[in-house]
This record gives structure tokens, sequence and C-alpha cells, in this order.
């Protein structure tokens, strides 16, 4: 490489040191993928709850819920479900909004709003596991 032309003796890692840490963008990619491996079992548990209780009454489903196991892995589904939808929420909004207030508005309510419904879910699943 030389100087004629524009390319410089630099190389390529050099040039990008000094522009920021990935840590972030490692830790956002394994939770995508943590929360993505945990909802495959919980959604087919999910399907077969449902597929169970599809002729089922309220008094019935309320029952099914208030059962300790289900309603932990009902739980632990809200929590994968929110926290995934946010996690990739956020890389849609990283990667086609442009103007900074707008991403920060809409990184706020992404967040407010998952941490909203499924905090609703939760009291709900609680307040029916605990009678």
């Amino acid at each position: 490489m030389s100087a004629i032309g524009g390319n410089s003796l630099r190389t390529p890692l050099k040039n990008v040191r000094g522009l920021g840490s990935a840590q972030s963008g490692v830790r956002h990619w394994w939770l995508q993928r943590l929360t993505a491996v945990a909802l495959v079992p919980l959604s087919l548990w999910f399907l077969w709850l449902l597929m169970g209780l599809a002729h089922a009454d309220v008094a019935m489903a309320r029952a099914a819920i208030a059962q300790p196991v289900h309603a932990v892995l009902l739980a632990a589904l809200v929590v994968s479900v929110f926290w995934h939808g946010a996690l990739g929420l956020q890389v849609v909004i990283e990667d086609y909004v442009h103007t900074r207030w707008q991403e920060v508005a809409l990184q706020v309510a992404v967040r407010f709003g998952a941490f909203l419904v499924a905090s609703a879910c939760l009291f709900a699943i609680a307040r029916i596991a605990l009678g």
C-alpha cells in the first residue's frame, strides 16, 4: 500500500481502534440467542397447555394456571417473549431510525411498553397462582 491514491499504511484493525467497544453488541447478541433458545421449549409447552385447555371453561383454565409448574413456566414464557421482542425491536430501531431524538424516544417507549405489559401479565399470573 502506498500513500499515493489515498491508501495508507494503517491496517484495518488500526483504523477501527478507538471507535468504541463491541462488548454491548456481543452481550446483546447472546441475550437475543438465549431468549430465542428459551422460547422453543416454552412455546411447545404453551401449545401443549392450550391444546389441553381447548374445551375448558374459565374455572378449569384458572385451575391449570394455578398449578405451580404451569405458573412458573408461564411466567418464564412471558419474560422471555417480552425480553426477546424488546431486544429485536431495539436492533430494528438502531438500524432504521436515523434521527437521534426519535431513536431515543422509540427505545424508551419500547422498553417501557415491554416492561409495562410484561408486569401486567406477571401480576395476573401471580394473582391466579396465589389465589
